[in-house]
């Protein structure tokens, strides 16, 4: 899940005893050869310089230079190097004009060992080091499986309608987020969610978690989307009076129907940010008539779960989006200005309009994400563009399209 366009180095391969290969980020190409540079500058200095300077003493620095990009053994094998170099340097003559050696002068001899105790140390920091590296690896291996399993790959195609989704993560090691989505096809058509859970960490996912898993029922069993906005605000209250600060915890969310047999989209709208309709060249905010409370303040704002109904026609797209988009801020504090940047991109299928949103942000923001984004785009297809029936999760040509900010 790594972001396009942020370029890094490759991954080395670490193997836990007894579990399973893990892919560890390597260091950039100029610190992994930043011992080299180093020795082959004491070697340019080291005849130009007088007696009274022997740069041969910055060789003590070898091995912690080393150890920030190698391991224990390379730093030990670096220590033995540095210090027999060290010897050789002493015991010629020719450097820096000398007439005799020092090889076994008191402060070469205190040279030999302050290396070999610095190498002692960098190996130590290396060890130190590499384990980190590891657990590192073994974080993200497991972030990335359960955000498999929170935010499972959804199908690219519902019945007529095509799917595309987007993720990007704040925490660039965690991976995983507060922001949530699904798309589901049943009996009343194809029902979509996207929501932000109020605050972040692990309190956050576990809502996640318990949202999908309420909305992934109800969405077959529930005759109509005020009945799910209904189900899901008892799941969730009963959650939050399960946590401390109950009352704090809620989530904005919407709720979409694509019915199979009309041209248009059902939206509840509980406190989230308006979806967009992309069609006939145009870009449209579909802000709420009347907006419904988020999750888990029903019960304190009061209120019913209003639909609104909009016409959804054939080449249509619906973009949903969580507050992490619209609040992306420049250099200067001015937020990202979605619904301007979408009018151009009118014409983009749904995965190449994601794309270019994605890129979009990144260069807005300067590579710097602050906040989870979620994106789904959901597409009417014609008729002769549907390829068959509809994928579903788990199939081989299903691909898993969220990534990671940082």
């Amino acid at each position: 899940m790594r972001l396009p366009g942020r370029g890094g180095a490759g991954r080395r391969r670490a193997t836990e005893p007894g579990g399973p290969e893990l892919r560890v980020p390597a260091p950039p190409a100029w610190i992994r050869w930043l011992p080299t540079i180093y020795v082959a500058a004491i070697l340019v200095l080291e005849p130009i310089t007088p007696v009274q300077w022997p740069v041969s003493f910055l060789l003590i620095a070898l091995p912690v230079v080393a150890a920030y990009a190698h391991g224990p053994a390379f730093v030990a094998a670096i220590t033995v190097f540095a210090v027999i170099f060290e010897g050789v340097l002493a015991g010629t003559p020719c450097c820096a004009g000398r007439d005799v050696g020092y090889l076994w002068e008191r402060h070469y001899v205190a040279t030999y060992f302050s290396t070999a105790l610095v190498g002692v140390l960098g190996a130590l920091l290396a060890a130190h080091r590499t384990r980190r590296e590891r657990t590192l690896a073994t974080v993200r291996s497991v972030a990335e499986t359960a955000q498999r399993v929170l935010l499972r790959p959804v199908p690219h195609l519902l019945g007529r309608i095509g799917i595309e989704t987007l993720y990007l993560s704040a925490a660039a090691e965690a991976r995983i987020g507060g922001d949530l989505f699904e798309a589901m096809s049943t009996a009343h058509g194809v029902r979509l969610l996207i929501g932000d859970v109020r605050g972040k960490g692990l309190l956050a996912v576990e809502t996640s978690a318990a949202m999908l898993a309420a909305f992934r029922e109800a969405a077959y069993d529930e005759p109509d989307l005020p009945a799910i906005a209904a189900r899901l605000e008892r799941s969730m209250s009963r959650r939050a009076a399960q946590l401390p600060d109950s009352e704090e915890r809620f989530i904005t969310t919407v709720l979409a129907e694509i019915p199979g047999d009309e041209p248009v989209v059902r939206i509840v709208n509980c406190g989230h940010p308006p979806p967009l309709l992309i069609g006939q060249g145009r870009v449209r905010e579909l802000a709420p008539g009347d907006p419904s409370p988020p999750l888990n303040l029903g019960v304190l704002l009061g209120g019913d779960y209003h639909v609104d109904v909009e016409p959804f026609r054939q080449g249509d797209q619906l973009l949903l989006y969580t507050d992490g988009v619209t609040e992306t801020r420049d250099r200067a504090g001015a937020f990202y200005p979605l619904t301007q940047r979408v009018r151009d991109w009118t014409a983009l299928p749904p995965r190449e309009l994601l794309n270019r949103l994605h890129q979009d942000l990144l260069g807005y923001s300067d590579a710097a994400v602050d906040d989870d984004i979620a994106m789904l785009v959901a597409q009417r297809l014609p008729d002769e563009e549907q390829p068959g029936p509809h994928t579903e999760p788990g199939q081989d040509e299903l691909t898993d399209d969220r990534t990671d900010a940082n």
